[in-house]
């Protein structure tokens, strides 16, 4: 380790030598570059990863100077993959200068590819807001891109975090876009009726039965199929337990669908939302009386 650390250090002294010396203006950069980039690579070995992500700067700006863009940016990217595990908001800031390079060079695929590296940072860090934005753009570049699987992919993740901060109309929305667009695809069709229930579980957060029932029709327009599934049966078996207002009904409901198909954390975490709002209502009710 100690040894790699050395020959990183002595490959940035012969660079910077480089930089600083007489020379071919275009030969000074790319010598200088190659010497960053085996620096770099010394200081990875010996797990110096700021050491490492500072070298790739300095390699960037070499290729900048040559006015090679592509390698700029891949020299961004590999400075952020250095920063990931020492430093989040510098590898951000690393992704983000190559994102910009390669929607310069038209290169829309990678931006999207790392505009979603962002968002998974942003995710990591529980900064759901920036997430949201970051999995937005990616959604769009891939779209453009025609890439639909990872589009919405992307989609979905803004639908779930748009759930989670209450934004239930933007999720609903989302859901069943994807759903929509599912149908037309063999592959995927197989997966609407999940999409469907996602959107149905931000309905009952709603907590508005007439918006639910509305809802309830048109996914079964959408895909008549629906109406054959457990999916289906839940929302509205709940729906009908808030319309009765009757937290057994719904509690008991759940609780057999749950046996059978294990409810992820996102879903849990929103029936619990319907289940004290209805409690709540239970409770003034009987205060009523």
């Amino acid at each position: 380790m100690g040894d790699q650390l050395a020959k990183g250090e002595e490959f940035v002294k012969k660079a910077e030598k480089k930089l600083n010396g007489w020379g071919l203006f275009g030969s000074k950069y790319e010598d200088a570059a190659d010497l960053f980039d085996k620096a770099a690579n010394c200081f990875k070995l010996a797990k110096s990863w700021d050491k490492a992500g500072s070298t790739y700067m300095k390699l960037a700006n070499c290729h900048l100077k040559s006015d090679s863009k592509h390698e700029t940016a891949q020299a961004y990217v590999d400075a952020a993959h250095c920063y990931k595990k020492t430093a989040t908001k510098e590898a951000i800031s690393c992704l983000q200068q190559a994102v910009n390079l390669f929607c310069d060079i038209g290169r829309l695929s990678m931006a999207a590819r790392y505009y979603k590296e962002i968002a998974e940072l942003y995710e990591s860090e529980q900064n759901i807001e920036q997430a949201m934005d970051y999995f937005e753009k990616a959604a769009d570049f891939f779209q453009n891109e025609e890439v639909s699987s990872s589009a919405n992919q992307c989609k979905q993740k803004v639908a779930q975090f748009a759930a989670q901060i209450e934004q239930y109309q933007k999720a609903i929305e989302i859901y069943e876009e994807i759903a929509r667009q599912s149908l037309t695809n063999n592959l995927l069709k197989y997966g609407v009726k999940g999409h469907l229930l996602n959107a149905g579980i931000c309905q009952l957060c709603n907590g508005d039965v007439v918006a639910i029932t509305n809802a309830l029709e048109r996914y079964q327009d959408l895909d008549p199929t629906f109406s054959g599934t457990r999916e289906y049966k839940l929302l509205t078996d709940i729906a009908s337990a808030i319309d009765e207002e009757d937290v057994s009904k719904f509690t008991e409901v759940v609780k057999e669908f749950d046996s059978m198909t294990p409810l992820d954390s996102w879903k849990t975490t929103l029936l619990l939302r319907v289940k004290e709002k209805l409690k709540a209502k239970e409770l003034e009710e009987d205060d009523l009386t």
